[in-house]
């Protein structure tokens, strides 16, 4: 029995050592960013007897288990790449020497304290680069949300002098009702000079190098209720001058209804390069740059916006003064980048010095299953295990993922007061187990007496 006893003893030590370790992880963790408290539990190991009058004494074991799926406290940052998460989830960081080795490991962390290293990648303290979706051109993820495959380090250091091309062009004018006719014209002759404008306005458009092109509308009555047009460049040098002559990449005509409105179906544009007819609404216009020397232009495609048929929301024939009423056009020549604005959403907008934002990543938000299933990782993060389920990657607010919470950090979730007392108990009970080694010692010392 006594040396039972002593075993059971020694198992003591053993386990309340284990469990002021965990304590003593817990408090030097106190002020590390997303760190989650780990608890120490005691299971008893039982000797079984076949007597039911004797007893064997078995002893104690420790487990550890660590509370991943606790909240805790957000603290303000002044820094605008200082991220937590409001909610359920976690970013997704790699695990890697340099940000382009696409063989690192994916893990999880809530630790978001996130800045720039020299090659603009963001990286947090344990040096993980955090991971997002690029945005296409219409600011869109990818399709397949769950494969990590397409996920990259973010960096928006590499959109400086980024340049991107007009795709998109509304408009919205009147044509003013009682313009006199002008019968005298046919296609070219606004461009060539031998007929002068009933209304004309600038478009400023951008093509794929980030230069500035200014596109001239110009249009003349040529009938009751109607209207032809030009698209020309307002500098012909840019453009091939035997595709386009003068400047001119389109021309064609817009119909008007009794009541003012656009008719659609009626109006038409004809693009000047492809030599055919260009489908309204919704149809796009080809542009061919002049390449020259060692710069190469990428052609150009923009789909035009006149207005929906049989209503007045883009040009329009009414009897007051022709006038542009708005434009847009998208498209820029950003300049350098001066700063980074994170969204709720999980946004990552690069913010320019000409006052110009691009939206260019999105930030994945990871869930689990089981979030206190994660197998603890070096660098206060978190890798999948059995028991935590697979990942499942969620836009920040959608899917049971909680929301990104810019310019803030979410603090340690130990609790010294409730971990010295811990340590007290831990120490007295690792005393006591002392306590039964030296008194199985002393019965045995006293048995070999006899």
């Amino acid at each position: 029995m006594a040396f039972t006893a002593l075993a059971a003893g020694v198992s003591g030590l053993q386990a309340f050592t284990e469990g002021v370790g965990v304590i003593a992880d817990n408090i030097t963790n106190v002020n590390t960013i997303g760190y989650k408290e780990t608890r120490s539990r005691f299971s008893t190991l039982v000797t079984e007897t076949a007597a039911l009058s004797s007893y064997s004494p078995g002893g104690v074991r420790a487990f550890s288990q660590t509370l991943v799926s606790k909240q805790g406290l957000l603290q303000p940052s002044g820094s605008q790449t200082d991220l937590s998460i409001d909610g359920a989830g976690f970013f997704v960081v790699r695990n890697s020497d340099t940000a382009n080795d696409a063989t690192g490991e994916f893990i999880y962390t809530r630790a978001g304290a996130f800045t720039q290293d020299a090659e603009g990648f963001f990286q947090n303290t344990a040096g993980h680069f955090l991971m997002g979706w690029p945005l296409d051109g219409n600011g869109d993820i990818p399709s397949n949300q769950n494969d990590q495959s397409l996920l990259e380090p973010i960096n928006i250091n590499t959109l400086n002098g980024f340049g991107d091309a007009t795709s998109a062009i509304s408009l919205r004018a009147n044509l003013q009702a009682s313009t006199s006719t002008t019968a005298a014209y046919t296609a070219g002759d606004i461009a060539a000079g031998t007929v002068a404008p009933d209304f004309e306005t600038n478009l400023q458009i951008f093509d794929s190098l980030g230069r500035s092109h200014t596109l001239v509308f110009s249009s003349v009555k040529t009938g009751p209720n109607d209207w032809e047009y030009e698209l020309s460049f307002d500098d012909p040098s840019v453009l091939d001058s035997t595709t386009y002559p003068d400047g001119r990449i389109a021309q064609g005509n817009l119909t008007f209804n009794p009541d003012g409105t656009l008719n659609i179906a009626s109006s038409s544009l004809t693009d000047i390069a492809a030599g055919g007819a260009v489908t309204l609404p919704g149809g796009t216009l080809s542009i061919d740059y002049d390449s020259a020397g060692d710069t190469i232009v990428d052609p150009g495609a923009i789909v035009f916006d006149f207005g929906t048929d049989g209503e007045a929301n883009g040009f329009s024939q009414f009897d007051s003064i022709s006038t542009l009423i708005s434009s847009a056009a998208d498209g820029a020549s950003f300049d350098n980048v001066n700063g980074v604005s994170i969204g709720e959403d999980g946004v990552v907008t690069a913010l320019f010095d000409n006052g110009l934002a691009l939206d260019v990543f999105q930030l994945p938000v990871a869930i689990f299953q089981n979030p206190d299933g994660l197998t603890r990782r070096q660098g206060n993060a978190f890798g999948i295990s059995d028991f935590s389920g697979d990942f499942a990657l969620q836009q920040a607010g959608f899917g049971g993922a909680g929301n990104v919470a810019p310019n803030s950090l979410e603090q340690s979730t130990v609790d010294l007061a409730n971990e010295f007392s811990e340590l007290i108990k831990v120490q007295r009970a690792f005393s006591a187990s002392t306590r039964i080694i030296t008194t199985s010692d002393e019965i045995l010392e006293e048995l070999t007496r006899l």
